[in-house]
């Protein structure tokens, strides 16, 4: 890879890369949620948390029986916050209720769920989708997970395709495996999942952000550049990204193996040559055109002038 293959301790000539730390100082700092977006979300987990605790625990609970998930539990938020992920323990009792009927199982417990969520916010849309209940607030909506916990510390969670299935999940290591990385690597884990997350929102690319968790964290594991020259760790993970496609990951926990896909693939290409003029770009202290090219990346997120 470009840059992974520099003397330790190798520092830019003088008089080049004068914008490139500027550049991406200030794009990390506006992917960060503002408090008036933390405290929205804070405030609507909370409350659908309770909403389910009143009605299968007796209590009004804001955080037992219940965990984050996704980019609030891993604390990959981006700005504007699309969604709040909510995985919620049933007690096996309902387990147990609905193994004694017909039909699609999990289908007829993600409609129950739909139901006690639908006493407290009557006025939202909430739809059961798969494997999650959405209540549709008008800034960001909140996806319910209904699961029951294993012995092992796992989760069992409902999927309605095919007629209906439980499958494993184990969002405790997946936030174990992520924080251990982000610590080996100076915190640039999160900081890259959160870039190339703006990257898929910006270019609209088909790939789950749970799929670009992996992909991060199998870069970095071989990568060898320097974490804080975070113009050339972008551009090389976007080439890593193009190379896998087609392949597949294993979940943390479950070993689950999950394709990757490859429809993404070429915004992925296109990405990683447009990161590669930038770069040229940033070496030659060329910042409006260095910011042409990021925001054809991650769009105005990123600052056209740095200087």
């Amino acid at each position: 890879m470009i840059g992974s293959a520099l003397p330790s301790g190798w520092a830019p000539p003088s008089g080049q890369w004068a914008f490139a730390d500027r550049r991406f100082s200030t794009f990390i700092s506006n992917l960060a949620i503002t408090d008036t977006q933390w405290r929205d979300g804070v405030r609507k987990q909370a409350g659908v948390r309770a909403s389910l605790n009143r009605h299968y625990y007796g209590h009004a609970s804001e955080d037992l029986n219940s965990l984050l998930t996704g980019s609030w539990g891993k604390q990959l938020r981006v700005r504007p916050p699309r969604d709040i992920d909510v995985l919620f323990v049933l007690p096996w009792s309902v387990y147990d209720r609905f193994e004694l009927r017909l039909g699609n199982r999990q289908s007829q417990l993600l409609q129950e769920v739909r139901s006690v969520l639908n006493q407290t916010y009557s006025e939202s849309e909430m739809r059961g989708d798969g494997q999650v209940v959405v209540v549709r607030f008008a800034s960001m909506p909140v996806e319910v997970v209904p699961a029951f916990r294993l012995d092992n510390g796992q989760f069992v969670i409902c999927d309605t395709t095919g007629g209906g299935s439980y499958r494993l999940t184990d969002p405790q290591m997946e936030i174990a495996v992520l924080n251990e990385s982000d610590r080996v690597n100076g915190g640039a884990t999160r900081l890259l999942i959160r870039m190339a997350k703006q990257w898929q929102r910006h270019r609209s690319v088909p790939l789950k952000s749970f799929l670009i968790e992996r992909l991060a964290i199998e870069f970095l594991k071989g990568w060898t550049g320097r974490r804080d020259w975070r113009d050339w760790m972008v551009r090389d993970f976007f080439a890593f990204m193009a190379d896998v496609a087609g392949r597949a990951v294993a979940m943390p926990g479950t070993s689950t193996i999950v394709p990757l896909g490859s429809d993404w693939a070429p915004k992925a290409r296109h990405a990683h040559a447009a990161a590669a003029r930038a770069c040229v770009h940033e070496q030659y202290n060329n910042d409006l055109q260095a910011g042409l090219e990021w925001q054809a990346i991650f769009g105005t997120m990123i600052p056209l002038l740095a200087a």
